[in-house]
């Protein structure tokens, strides 16, 4: 059987990891049966999570995942897809990776209030004494990756504005289609599904989720995605979760 290593459920979402929703996701779409461990972190192949574990080899990042999946189990997620849809479904999977994650990442961790609603739960294991200052040092971490990757050198007024454009742009693309490129679910909904989700989380105050809350495709996007991979879900992210 296969293992995912994930963080757990956190936030109302399956997991705090949009990258762990989305390998998830994945799972369920090809069927495979799986079980999940929330103690492998200090394992991560990378550091990160996700990872799977499967016939004993190790395989890190979700998109690494999906490849394997792919190769191993004979299962194309864009099946049906011409070469420019494909083309198109990796641009759309690399704006969220790349540039929409940042922008929830910065609104979790650098903005006090928000801190405290959520990543905060992370360090509860570790003793008083200690925890304000591991606390100070991995958010110092995260902002100094947020600075290196680039959107933490704006304000946060910018980083609302090009995040609410990666989301408009979702939001423009899926139109009244039920899923990205039609009736049925491909590849890049594991992805959109797992972002736009996090970026509705209404546990945070955040220009992604004020972005997103404009969309009510997206929204009911996020319900039919729940009501067919997390049934025992009723609700993901504050939407009600649709046939």
């Amino acid at each position: 059987m296969i293992t995912l290593y994930t963080f757990g459920p956190a936030f109302g979402l399956p997991d705090p990891s949009p990258f762990v929703m989305k390998a998830e996701v994945l799972l369920k779409m090809a069927g495979l049966v799986y079980h999940a461990d929330t103690k492998g972190l200090r394992r991560a192949p990378k550091g990160k999570l996700p990872y799977i574990e499967d016939d004993g080899e190790r395989i890190a990042d979700s998109t690494f995942i999906r490849w394997h999946i792919e190769k191993k189990y004979g299962i194309d997620f864009d099946r049906g897809l011409s070469r420019e849809q494909r083309a198109t479904a990796w641009a759309f999977e690399k704006l969220a990776e790349d540039h929409l994650y940042w922008a929830i990442v910065e609104a979790r961790w650098s903005d006090d209030a928000n801190f405290a609603k959520g990543p905060q739960i992370f360090f509860r294991r570790i003793p008083s004494p200690l925890r304000p200052v591991v606390i100070a040092m991995i958010r110092r971490r995260v902002r100094n990756a947020l600075r290196a990757h680039g959107i933490g050198r704006h304000s946060q007024a910018e980083i609302g504005a090009l995040a609410a454009s990666s989301i408009d742009a979702f939001a423009e693309f899926l139109g009244a289609k039920p899923f990205f490129f039609g009736r049925e679910p491909t590849g890049i909904d594991a992805t959109a599904f797992a972002f736009i989700a996090a970026a509705l989380c209404p546990i945070f105050t955040a220009a992604t989720r004020t972005a997103a809350e404009r969309h009510d495709n997206l929204r009911a996007y996020v319900g039919r995605m729940t009501a067919r991979y997390y049934p025992e879900r009723s609700e993901i992210a504050g939407c009600i979760a649709v046939a």
